[in-house]
């Protein structure tokens, strides 16, 4: 064991009692100040202690991390999950699963980590991923489709993580917003975030990346974000069982994604327009070529969002944005 590892049993077998910086110090065989640095590090990872001076610490809460034990005993997969990483952290998921791609690792390989130090969004954007607090995850694919098609497979992933949030949460208000998130009462909860690879116009494999603000405290949250996001525990009011989540969630995608590879891009395609928060919105898009500006109206079946641009005299022409920067006016 290593010194948290411990440290941590230490407490377990005086749960409930305080321990003194001197008792710990003689455990651990370390200076007093060793000892305050070992508990800083631990509160940074989610342990909570009561301190009270000439009394010690009492320690009142372990961090809750996701088990692999337990996930892979809920999955009912077939595929995806199967091959399982889980971390303490990661720079980013995203760039981990491509590691594992280029040592061989098969479609649905999954990874896991508690925390992310540079956490990828869309745009080059820096994702949000405090440690124990979210699903931070990213599983591989090697679907055979054109290149052209990938835009659809955030579609679908975005359909399966609303109907899992709408399975465990019910009574919460869950939209999709185009082209990669998914809002409560109009905050970001969920983020979706696919990176490709292709030789000669064929499809290599994709890098599936989701984040899910799943137990995350207003505290946890920089100012900035307070307004924008939210995670589903603020939400509900109720703690997220991880693993119950992520098994969900696979059990949706997997059954989505083999009905897209079977039958198209239609079935998905009307679900997402049925539980879009986006749909006969205006909306404002940043693209490559400039601003798109109008009303939108629709999916095509590239999953790229047709939005109806005004032409004068009343009129509206249809254009149709695959990538973007979009806010809702």
């Amino acid at each position: 064991m290593n010194t948290i590892e411990t440290l941590t049993q230490l407490f377990r077998e005086h749960s409930g009692r305080f321990l003194s910086g001197e008792t710990i110090s003689k455990h651990l065989q370390c200076s007093r100040t060793a000892v305050w640095k070992h508990i800083r590090k631990m509160k940074e990872d989610g342990y909570k202690f009561e301190a009270i001076s000439r009394l010690g610490y009492k320690l009142i809460e372990e961090p809750n991390r996701i088990d692999p034990v337990k996930l892979t005993s809920l999955l009912t997969t077939k595929v995806f999950g199967r091959r399982l990483y889980v971390h303490d952290s990661l720079d980013s998921t995203q760039i981990a699963a491509h590691q594992w791609v280029a040592m061989g690792a098969p479609e649905g390989t999954l990874v896991i980590a508690e925390e992310q130090t540079k956490g990828k969004g869309r745009m080059g954007r820096h994702w949000h991923s405090p440690k124990g607090k979210g699903i931070w995850m990213s599983f591989v694919l090697t679907p055979p489709i054109p290149v052209h098609y990938v835009p659809q497979l955030t579609i679908v992933v975005a359909v399966a993580l609303y109907r899992t949030i709408r399975q465990i949460f019910p009574e919460l208000s869950a939209g999709i917003k185009w082209p990669n998130d998914l809002l409560i009462d109009g905050k970001k909860v969920s983020g979706i975030l696919l990176e490709s690879s292709a030789e000669d116009e064929r499809l290599s494999h994709v890098i599936v990346g989701v984040g899910i603000s799943a137990n995350l405290d207003v505290e946890d949250y920089p100012e900035e974000l307070l307004d924008k996001a939210v995670s589903l525990k603020i939400a509900s009011g109720r703690a997220v069982d991880r693993e119950e989540f992520i098994a969900r969630f696979f059990a949706e995608w997997e059954q989505l994604y083999e009905h897209y590879l079977v039958s198209g891009f239609g079935a998905v395609q009307a679900l997402w327009e049925a539980h879009s928060v986006t749909l006969q919105k205006q909306v404002s898009i940043s693209t490559h070529g400039g601003f798109v500006e109008g009303t939108a109206i629709g999916l095509d079946e590239l999953g790229g969002l047709i939005v109806a641009v005004p032409n004068g005299a009343g009129s509206t022409k249809p254009v149709t944005v695959y990538t973007g920067d979009m806010r809702t006016r």
